[in-house]
Parts: C-alpha cells; structure tokens; sequence
C-alpha cells in the first residue's frame, strides 16, 4: 500500500494512451481490492466485527504487491494502471484511519497527525504534478518503511479494542510499530520537498525549451 502518493511512473502522454489497455489482469485484480472496501466499512460499523475489518485490512495490505507483480509477469503495464493502482491504495489508507477514527479504535490525535501529512503531502504532490509539470518520482525506502509501520499499526488499534484474546498483544503493536512509523512518516514528507523543488525546476526548464525554438 502507497499512502506517500509518489510513484515510479511518468504521467500519461495523453488521454487515449491512459485509456488504452484498462481491462488487464493488474487493473482488475486492484478493481477486486477496491471492491472489498465496502465489506470493510460493514464488517465494522453493521457487523461491529472489529476483528474482522482489521483482518481485512491486513489483507488487503498485504496484497498490494501483487498487481505490480502481474503488470510485470504479464507485460501489462498500462498508463492507467499506473495511476489506479497508487490512487486505489491511497483511498484504502485514508477511508480505514477515518472509519477507525469513528469507531473510537484508535487514539484522536494519532488519527489527526497521520491524515494531516496525507494531505499535506498528497496535495503537494498533486498541485506540483498536475498544474507545474513535474515528474512523479520513486518512492524512497524510507518512504516505504514508513508506509508499512502504519499500514501495521492502524489495523493493530482497532483489533486491540475488538475484545479478542489477541487484543493486548496487538496493543503493543499498535505503538511500537505506530510512533516510529508517524515519525519517519513525517520526516519522508519533509525530505520530499528538494525533490519537488527540484522536480518543479526541471518542469519549468523543459516548458522553456520546448518555446524556445519558436521564438
């Protein structure tokens, strides 16, 4: 899972390219992922099965390699995968933490701080890619480590208040694996911006030499 909203690939030369190839393995086994989104808000607030949602997140986070995998196994990489995919894993994160929130499962401020850097980042990341032309960018390993501390801990809060034999354990999941994970969370999303800075520059020197020769 992607909360960083960073990836490896470059935007769609154009919308007939990023329309091309959308019925492929990858693109439909990340359609299956976003249909079990549903089944995770009803197992948590019509059921009440904290357990239950928890798992299906774990699941659903714990497959998140496999549509890159097929893209690669199969050669079916597409323009639109490259930005379902990423954009798919995004919504999962944001929805649980808001969902658990709700549910009272996790603490308020933690909640707060890990859905501000999303935003704060997500929308840096898009302003500076859709409207200044920069490059999307690999993730950093950091980035990732960070990603898979929280995509650990956020499920782990809300089996820790499920009432299951399990729950104290996870409750110490939850903060070993959540400050750690929100601290390094914050500090990728501050060493991203020499990155965009940079990225911006080299948007704003390729539009320059595009209208070069004409003038």
């Amino acid at each position: 899972m992607t909360i960083d909203g960073e990836t490896a690939q470059t935007p769609a030369s154009s919308s007939d390219s990023l329309f091309e190839n959308l019925w492929t393995a990858p693109n439909a086994f990340t359609l299956l992922r976003l249909l079990c989104l549903p089944v995770f808000l009803w197992l948590l607030f019509a059921q009440g099965n904290r357990a239950g949602a928890a798992w299906m997140l774990v699941a659903l986070a714990s497959t998140d390699w496999i549509d890159g995998y097929l893209a690669r196994r199969f050669d079916q990489v597409s323009e639109f995968g490259k930005i379902f995919d990423p954009t798919v894993d995004r919504l999962f994160f944001f929805v649980s933490v808001v969902a658990i929130l709700i549910d009272g499962s996790i603490p308020v401020w933690f909640a707060v701080a890990v859905l501000l850097r999303e935003v704060a980042v997500g929308a840096m990341m898009a302003i500076a890619t859709l409207f200044f032309g920069m490059e999307r960018f690999d993730v950093t390993w950091w980035g990732k480590t960070a990603t898979f501390l929280l995509m650990a801990a956020v499920p782990s809060f809300l089996i820790s208040e499920a009432g299951v034999s399990e729950s104290d354990f996870f409750a110490v999941v939850a903060w070993a694996t959540g400050i750690p994970g929100l601290a390094l969370s914050y500090w990728t999303g501050i060493a991203y911006i020499p990155q965009v800075r940079a990225g911006l520059a080299a948007g704003r020197q390729d539009r320059a030499d595009r209208v070069s020769p004409r003038q």
